[in-house]
């Protein structure tokens, strides 16, 4: 009360956050105008700062007009803003890989996102499969963001002939993973939780295998933090049968987008989850999204 009277009084000047908001396609913009009107009333009732919004047309129906997802000097525009506010993307008649590439993974790696923050919590009065308790889910996956599988390096050859090979290659840098796993030992140590690691060492002999190898050298530095380590088809079952086993995880960018899936599945469904794509540095702004698709029928 008081720090709203000396707002009124003029003696406290009210910050503004500049939101580049891009909602999207389908119930893209639906949901995002509701985010807004969530975001407006929690800046009313606080008081002390405000968001200031800029909205962006771009998606598939501007690429269905331009040929691109965004414009050229997208990310310069970007670049000026606190933070994005991303909307579902995807529209028949515009492939998902070029959705996907041309303008949600071009902002992540830009703008080095490198860390995906996924709560898995079960909401008061959201259906759950399991019929778990409250307290049985309540789990947040640190998912590498840039690289990994998803860094976009491979090859085409001999395209369209008898003999066609493609090659897709993950990509793991030792700092990408230490930078990663530690995010999520900070998480843990701040919260008084384990951190479990999820990989498939036995069967990806060089990327996971050099993953566990970075887990180890990380945990090392944080002696006080109960660690586990799974496969990542062991951990898909345990989420199942026994959820309340995980705390902060950290995985890689394919195993990560594939279980906070199913993470949001047990906790209600993919409408009640959210993502957030974070430059923990912010060097950069970072960028928030509701992770469902945009459901276009």
């Amino acid at each position: 009360k008081s720090r709203y009277n000396l707002l009124k009084q003029g003696e406290l000047k009210m910050k503004v956050y500049k939101i580049a908001v891009i909602a999207g396609d389908g119930i893209g913009p639906e949901v995002l105008a509701e985010g807004i009107k969530v975001l407006n009333k929690v800046s009313e009732l606080d008081g002390s700062f405000k968001f200031e919004f800029t909205h962006f047309p771009w998606g598939c129906d501007y690429y269905l007009e331009t040929g691109k997802m965004m414009p050229d000097d997208g990310i310069d525009t970007l670049k000026n803003f606190d933070a994005i506010y991303l909307g579902a993307v995807g529209a028949p008649g515009v492939p998902d890989h070029i959705s996907l590439w041309d303008l949600l993974l071009v902002i992540r790696k830009s703008f080095d996102q490198y860390i995906n923050l996924r709560p898995v919590k079960l909401l008061e009065g959201a259906p759950n499969p399991l019929n778990a308790k409250k307290e049985d889910i309540d789990m947040v996956f640190v998912r590498e963001n840039t690289e990994g599988e998803y860094a976009g390096s491979g090859s085409w050859l001999f395209k369209d002939k008898p003999n066609e090979v493609v090659i897709q290659n993950g990509v793991f840098s030792r700092k990408g993973c230490e930078r990663v796993i530690r995010y999520a030992f900070e998480l843990a140590k701040k919260e008084g939780k384990s951190v479990t690691s999820i990989s498939k060492a036995n069967a990806l002999n060089y990327s996971m295998v050099f993953w566990d190898q970075i887990f180890a050298e990380v945990s090392k530095e944080y002696p006080e933090i109960k660690t586990y380590s799974y496969l990542v088809d062991a951990a898909s079952m345990f989420m199942v049968k026994d959820p309340k086993r995980f705390e902060v995880v950290v995985t890689s960018n394919l195993f990560g987008d594939i279980l906070t899936d199913l993470g949001a599945a047990i906790a209600g469904g993919m409408g009640l989850a959210a993502g957030a794509n974070l430059n923990p540095e912010r060097e950069f702004p970072s960028m928030f999204e509701p992770i469902h698709g945009s459901a276009p029928d």
